[in-house]
């Protein structure tokens, strides 16, 4: 297959369909709830709700790993977008919130086959010694969507109601599916498979090894990041602080846009191991602002810091993972990280939870900063036995 250019038309396509797919589920994210709540709900399915698509899409990514390998990527990523718009059409007519619960099961298995799919039909479209400033690029749409969506959903919520807002989410999917189909290139499987595969019949498998050790990493470095996604309202309220918390993400989406955007050009220049080095120095910057806060000044430097370190490791984690594994193996390897990724988002709330429940507030931080020391172990490790 050819290889498309950087800002080629099937390129510029993926990246409009991605940003659309992904500002569906971030739209919901933070009204779904609330929603739930009006229905209803009692705390504890309130939060099971809130949590439920991310844990359906841990569970679903090897089967659409595999999938993606082996069927056409833009069937299956148009079938994504369509489970994604009928679960939010169940949430506007939902009278219940067991009704609510089941869709978000739908609109995991949907946000499952998207996120594989669209990666990794990318991934295969870019030149080898451009796919680091490729998914750069990519990273940037969500972003971009990250930065967008939440705010779009939550005015629209707050004017017209739940059921308009997931209106809108079901007509972001809508024309993420309008627009994959304009996509020529790139959507059928690869046919290379080594004489050794072949042998092996093609067998289901649930991860790709090689990919084991950036998804490890990813993880590590999302759960202080979403710790402080769940908690930093909290935290900032136990300590008196008067700061402005609903600019944090805002600004860290703005900071990682602008980031991706500058340094796409040395995703390919650069080693791994300086990328991550950057990163855990901008976690403990970002550890030791949240740690001292007193005002926005700090709170600030924070979210850029935050930006510099998952933001970006994000991305670079993902172009390792598909330069690692060949074009026939890139839909696993891709379902491989988003596998970190999801366990990174889980158990960042968790670690958060217990440490914001059960420890001293001056060592909430602090102890997730130990996050950085064990993903450097992960890298060291890894790159010993020359997985890197």
């Amino acid at each position: 297959m050819a290889k498309e250019g950087l800002y080629s038309r099937d390129i510029l396509l993926i990246l409009g369909a991605s940003f659309f797919y992904f500002s569906c589920p971030m739209l919901v994210t933070p009204i779904i709830t609330g929603f739930s709540g009006s229905l209803g709900a009692s705390a504890a399915l309130m939060g099971l709700i809130g949590g439920m698509m991310n844990l359906c899409s841990l569970f679903c990514r090897p089967f659409a790993g595999n999938l993606a390998d082996k069927i056409d990527k833009s069937r299956l990523s148009i079938a994504g977008t369509w489970m994604m718009a009928a679960a939010c059409l169940g949430y506007m007519l939902a009278l219940d919130a067991r009704v609510v619960a089941a869709f978000r099961v739908l609109h995991g298995v949907g946000f499952a086959c998207c996120s594989v799919c669209m990666a990794t039909w990318m991934s295969n479209l870019l030149p080898r010694d451009k796919i680091g400033s490729g998914m750069g690029l990519y990273g940037a749409m969500n972003a971009l969507a990250m930065a967008l969506a939440p705010a779009l959903g939550i005015f629209t919520y707050r004017l017209f109601g739940y059921r308009a807002a997931f209106g809108v989410a079901m007509l972001f999917a809508l024309v993420s599916s309008f627009t994959i189909m304009f996509i020529k290139k790139g959507g059928a499987p690869e046919n290379r498979a080594k004489p050794a595969d072949a042998r092996r019949g093609g067998g289901f498998s649930f991860i790709y090894v090689k990919v084991v050790p950036a998804a490890l990493i990813i993880m590590l470095f999302a759960i202080p990041y979403c710790a402080t996604q769940s908690f930093i309202v909290g935290y900032t309220e136990a300590r008196g602080l008067h700061v402005s918390v609903g600019l944090f993400f805002p600004l860290y989406a703005a900071v990682l846009l602008v980031l991706r955007l500058c340094l796409k050009s040395l995703f390919d220049k650069l080693p791994f191991r300086v990328f991550q080095s950057g990163a855990s120095v901008c976690t403990l910057a970002a550890i030791i602002c949240l740690t001292l806060m007193r005002d926005n000044t700090l709170l600030f430097l924070a979210a850029a810091f935050m930006a510099g370190s998952y933001g970006i490791m994000s991305s670079v984690c993902q172009s390792t993972a598909m330069l690692v594994a060949g074009p026939e193996h890139r839909g696993l390897a891709n379902s491989t990280y988003y596998i970190g990724f999801d366990l990174g988002m889980m158990l960042g709330p968790v670690c958060g939870g217990l440490l914001f429940g059960h420890a001293p507030l001056e060592i909430f931080y602090p102890a997730l900063s130990l996050a950085v020391p064990a993903a450097a172990a992960v890298y060291i490790i890894s790159a010993r036995r020359g997985m890197f």
